[in-house]
């Protein structure tokens, strides 16, 4: 399972690096960060937990900064502000998760991230 999102004043754990891979490797289907490549069944768990875990810690960093950006963009004191319908649009999601996302954002901006396990606003 994903490490809980850390609050504003606790350091971030850093996953395990996601090493991009050369253009010819990724345009094999079978090629995936080099697992295919591992045989040791130990070594190959070890390592696609490592990414498991990288790719689902870069993944709530990402909701994070789409919370953050949704609560910018309905900031009702800029000009320019968007509707939650508009942000949903913008994002693909439905209009009850942008506000959601939009509340998520404006509790992240005022570091109040306490009691939150994980950056899913639902």
């Amino acid at each position: 399972m994903a490490e809980p999102t850390p609050r504003r004043n606790e350091p971030r754990l850093r996953p395990a690096p996601l090493i991009f891979e050369p253009a010819e490797a990724a345009a094999d289907p079978e090629h995936f960060f080099d697992l295919e490549s591992i045989e040791d069944p130990r070594a190959l768990l070890a390592r696609a937990t490592e990414l498991t875990q990288a790719f689902r810690a870069a993944a709530d960093r990402a909701v994070e900064f789409q919370a953050i950006a949704a609560a910018q963009l309905a900031d009702p004191r800029r000009f320019d502000r968007l509707t939650a319908a508009d942000i949903a649009d913008r994002a693909e999601w439905t209009e009850d998760y942008a506000k959601k996302m939009v509340e998520f954002g404006r509790d992240l901006m005022r570091g109040n991230s306490e009691g939150r396990t994980s950056a899913d606003p639902v």
